[in-house]
């Protein structure tokens, strides 16, 4: 039996990431931790884009669910890594991934926590919860001694790489398109279109909302492994309002709903902030001049391409 095209694709990206990984040596170590930091804001685009973008929500608090899954993923790779030392391979090719794995399933169960009470909220109201829950995480972690306080997280092993990376992209667009593409995945764009009349049909509204969230924090947390297994540090700070506010501007720049659009406004914004990065906080001003430029002249986001016209016969 032969695989749909979206899993042929699957297994190619898999396959193309795999062989460019091998010869990662050879890639400038600088450009390497830009497209590393491209792939990983890939996954935290295409994750929020299943909840603002498909499902109608406006979640501010996609930095906080990052953050569970970068410490979780980290504490757990630096607690077994004494155990095993001298195991190199198992802590790479078992403990890492498994890692990321934990890390994605702590932050799909604060998902829970935080989206079974908030998501019968709408609007703004949605929006003020989850950037307090953002911010909540924040302070938490700069208070825990266990994880480093406010001095932050050091000593995590740096694992991640290419294939790691740009595989867990691939998987997440992957998940996220055939879950919009199944008979079940429909409800998340009934919901988005109109809340009243997919209620009137029999949907459970608040169920889609709390699927979304939870499959769009999962991912969150897994990219959050692979940020810290990149970096070698973690500091609470680096999971900050900015940084969830830097999320969203790539799912709206790319255009809400849009998978391939997130992709490139994911990869754009990436680069964009290494080109600024001399003006160091001052970047911020920018995406806010981006947003309202954005909101005023393209609302729908600026990767939207028109649809061919079908000839008529």
């Amino acid at each position: 039996m032969v695989p749909p095209k979206s899993q042929r694709l699957l297994i190619a990206t898999l396959a193309i990431a795999a062989l460019i990984s091998a010869f990662s040596g050879r890639i400038d170590a600088y450009l390497l931790d830009v497209a590393l930091g491209a792939g990983i804001s890939i996954v935290l685009a295409s994750s929020l884009n299943l909840i603002n973008g498909f499902t109608g929500q406006f979640s501010l608090g996609h930095a906080g669910f990052m953050a569970v899954g970068a410490y979780a993923s980290a504490m757990l790779t630096t607690t077994l890594a004494p155990k095993l030392m001298g195991q190199t391979e198992l802590l790479q090719w078992v403990v890492f991934p498994l890692s990321l794995v934990a890390g994605g399933l702590l932050s799909a169960l604060v998902g829970v926590a935080v989206g079974a009470p908030s998501l019968r909220l709408k609007g703004d109201y949605l929006a003020i919860v989850t950037l307090g829950f953002g911010e909540i995480i924040k302070v938490i972690l700069q208070n825990l001694d266990a994880v480093g306080g406010a001095r932050g997280l050091t000593g995590i092993h740096t694992h991640t790489s290419l294939f790691w990376v740009f595989g867990s992209a691939a998987v997440t667009v992957y998940v996220v398109w055939s879950l919009l593409n199944s008979t079940f995945g429909r409800g998340f764009v009934a919901v988005a279109d109109d809340e009243v009349a997919a209620e009137a049909m029999g949907l459970n509204s608040t169920h889609y909302k709390i699927t979304a969230f939870v499959v769009g924090s999962f991912f969150a947390g897994v990219a959050g492994g692979l940020y810290a297994h990149l970096k070698g540090y973690l500091n609470p700070s680096g999971f900050s309002f900015d940084k969830s506010i830097e999320i969203v501007v790539m799912v709206i720049l790319g255009g809400m709903g849009r998978h391939s659009g997130v992709i490139v406004a994911a990869v754009l914004l990436t680069a964009l902030t290494e080109v600024l990065r001399s003006f160091g906080n001052y970047r911020m001003i920018v995406y806010s001049v981006l947003l309202i430029i954005l909101m005023l002249t393209r609302p729908q986001g600026l990767f939207i391409w028109p649809l061919k016209k079908r000839k008529s016969t």
